[in-house]
């Protein structure tokens, strides 16, 4: 156990030192205007970049490490083998016990976010004119969130479980199958059935617009069913646009706070850039890695859980399989941690793929990059990450890297 506590240690610091470098780059940097937006931010506009950043970097710092000492509590400092304990004292049926293990610790990391999601929502983007939900709807959607989370919990743990006990020579593989399908299913359900449940979907009312996405998409070659805007406005002022849909037809989700601020080359060039990931294949490259990386994780898993060397490792005393693969899980979290800077390249080499698709479509590269100014002012995100923060944690490249790009 003292060396997995000693790794955990590690890479806690590590993520926290990029954190604070982070932080003081920010600090040291924030008030340079990067080449491009010199018309589009003004010094109170940076200001208010720097300032933004900082005050939620704060507190997803401050979260981050309460998270930290929590998990040290509970995996190491003896209340697993308390709960571990006391779920096997109620003799449930297997399946009954094991996904009821893992719903229990959803319900308290849910309830351990709540105080950091309210501070967040209403002190941070409160102060900078972001947040334009009522405690109400926050108390609504949450309400939704749980309910929703514990019926996909509900069916994805019991599912695993019965197959675990029905197969056990081979449940990693249908397990694996099992989540797939679960996964694919999800992807052409959610806009229909999950998605309604907090936002509402009109059809663009632009129809001047609506025609010029479905050329420029007949262009890139691909077939779209319908446009629809969301009412994204009455939580956040954020902007954003997404596509959704599986196979050859998909549809295109503008948000209502995007269409307020953006010209329409400038929404063209925005969804040109979600079109290049789909012609691209990136969606489906990042599908079949992550999937080929949960197979492994699962196999592994399987072969961790055989024998007694995960209880013996933390301190446990024949402990139920599911205990065991809660810590085939954490270990695979620690593990992730190495794996995550190399997915993140991964993901950032398809964006600049993207906005070259991008540019190439439209034949303007310059409404990308206002675009791209746009969405980074409008959203008073970091200009200045540190290099390392960013090759820790982003999945896109900095914002001013991709409009010095597109301007070149």
């Amino acid at each position: 156990m003292k060396s997995i506590f000693i790794l955990y240690i590690c890479v806690q610091a590590v993520e926290h030192l990029v954190t604070f470098l982070n932080l003081h780059h920010l600090a040291v940097h924030g008030a340079k205007v990067p080449r491009g937006f010199g018309k589009y931010i003004s010094s109170d506009v940076l200001t208010g970049m720097r300032d933004y950043t900082l005050a939620r970097e704060r507190v997803s710092l401050v979260a981050s490490l309460m998270d930290a000492v929590v998990t040290i509590l509970f995996i190491f400092g003896g209340i697993l083998i308390w709960y571990t304990n006391w779920f096997s004292s109620l003799q449930w049926s297997f399946v009954i016990a094991s996904t009821l293990f893992f719903l229990f610790i959803f319900y308290i990391e849910t309830l351990f976010k709540i105080p950091f999601s309210l501070y967040s929502t209403f002190r941070v983007e409160q102060k900078y004119g972001f947040n334009r939900q009522t405690s109400g709807l926050w108390c609504m959607d949450l309400i939704k969130s749980l309910f929703l989370g514990t019926v996909l919990y509900a069916v994805l743990l019991s599912g695993a479980f019965w197959i675990i006990m029905t197969f056990p020579g081979y449940w990693w593989l249908i397990t694996w199958l099992f989540f797939l399908s679960f996964s694919v299913i999800l992807m052409y359900l959610a806009p229909y059935v999950i998605e309604p449940l907090f936002n509402t979907f009109t059809p663009i009312e632009d129809k001047s617009l609506e025609e010029k996405i479905r050329h420029l998409m007949d262009k890139a070659g691909i077939s779209i069913t319908r446009v629809f805007t969301m009412d994204a406005s009455k939580r956040s002022s954020h902007g954003n646009a997404s596509f959704s849909g599986i196979g050859h037809f998909k549809r295109i989700v503008l948000f209502d706070t995007l269409l307020k601020t953006n010209s329409h080359d400038e929404i063209l060039a925005i969804l040109a850039h979600e079109a290049g990931h789909w012609k691209k294949k990136h969606i489906f490259k990042r599908l079949a890695v992550m999937e080929g990386l949960a197979l492994a994780g699962i196999y592994i898993a399987f072969l961790l859980v055989q024998g007694d060397m995960l209880a013996e490792m933390f301190g446990l005393m024949d402990p139920p399989l599911y205990a065991k693969l809660l810590l085939a899980g954490f270990l695979g979290g620690l593990l992730a941690s190495f794996v995550r800077p190399f997915h993140n390249w991964y993901s950032r080499k398809h964006e600049w793929e993207a906005d070259a698709f991008a540019a190439d479509l439209t034949g303007d590269p310059t409404a990308m990059a206002r675009a791209l100014i746009k969405l980074g002012r409008d959203n008073l995100s970091n200009l200045h990450p540190h290099p390392w923060y960013a090759a820790l944690h982003y999945s896109h490249p900095p914002l001013a890297q991709r409009v010095r790009r597109l301007l070149q």
